[in-house]
């Protein structure tokens, strides 16, 4: 089963795809947001789809393909999670997970285009695993008690200005993470029992050349682990995001330009799809 998000961006229409049929889901929920995962909206869905109780949504193949989740309380990303991405930013692998928040006003859909102020001269790539929080969470017991409180996971693009990030940040990476649109997700969300989130393989490239090849088995600290971890210090909410890392392969390492004006950004992630963004520089 597989969660959307389908129509005009404010507008979009909340969807359940299941065996290649999508299924309007407004007879149960008015949106995949923080109370449609607090109320069980993951199990209402599907036994409503058990007991043939929904209906296929109309013209669904023709709609723009929003972000399938909206107004999380919160996105926390974890940064330096792969050992070979940390050595390339210039840092050691770290003993606990760094973490830096993201405003839910930088969520986009996997095909929007990513829309640069001309003084974002480097903008940057990161394909990874998102994780979305379905039971409220504070001081979990341990990493397979983290696990128990995920709803779905979710491809993200953690897109990141690397100047305003690093050259104006005061030692915070928030700052260069927080341009509209500069958490695209989707296209779907796939709900946690049908995912293994430690072996799942994810891509970068752009206009087309490979930039990011790795898998989650590679995590320096598991999903399980960041909630536990993370718990501790903060309580999450149901439809929060977490954000878990990437791997080596961006543009920062000094292996490739920065983003411009024109370039076409690809992801994907085993079992949870691929994006395509084309970047455009506004005035």
């Amino acid at each position: 089963m597989e969660l959307l998000r389908l129509g005009p961006i404010g507008h979009e229409i909340p969807a359940a795809r299941h065996d290649g049929v999508c299924f309007d889901l407004r007879p149960l929920t008015d949106d995949i947001d923080p109370n449609f995962f607090a109320a069980g909206g993951i199990e209402r869905v599907r036994n409503a789809l058990a007991a043939g109780e929904l209906s296929p949504l109309e013209d669904a193949d023709e709609m723009r393909i929003g972000a399938p989740l909206t107004r999380p309380s919160s996105i926390v990303c974890v940064g330096m999670n792969y050992a070979a991405h940390a050595r390339e930013a210039g840092a050691e692998p770290p003993d606990h997970p760094v973490i830096f928040f993201k405003m839910p006003s930088t969520i986009a859909g996997p095909t929007d285009p990513i829309e640069l102020p001309p003084y974002a001269t480097k903008a940057d790539w990161e394909v990874e695993l998102g994780v979305v929080i379905g039971t409220r969470t504070f001081r979990a017991a341990s990493a397979e008690e983290g696990l128990d409180h995920v709803a779905g996971y979710v491809l993200a693009n953690d897109l990141s200005e690397r100047r305003l990030q690093i050259e104006e940040s005061g030692g915070q990476w928030s700052k260069g993470k927080n341009l509209p649109g500069f958490t695209p997700l989707g296209p779907w969300i796939r709900p946690a029992a049908e995912v293994d989130p430690g072996d799942l393989r994810l891509r970068s490239w752009v206009n087309g050349e490979d930039r990011q090849d790795s898998t989650t088995s590679d995590l320096i600290f598991s999903v399980g682990e960041i909630i536990h971890q993370l718990s501790q210090a903060m309580a999450f909410e149901p439809g929060d995001v977490i954000l878990t890392g990437t791997p080596q392969g961006v543009a920062m390492s000094g292996q490739y330009p920065y983003l411009a004006d024109g370039d076409v950004v690809e992801l994907e992630l085993e079992g949870l799809g691929r994006h395509r963004q084309v970047v455009t520089v506004t005035e």
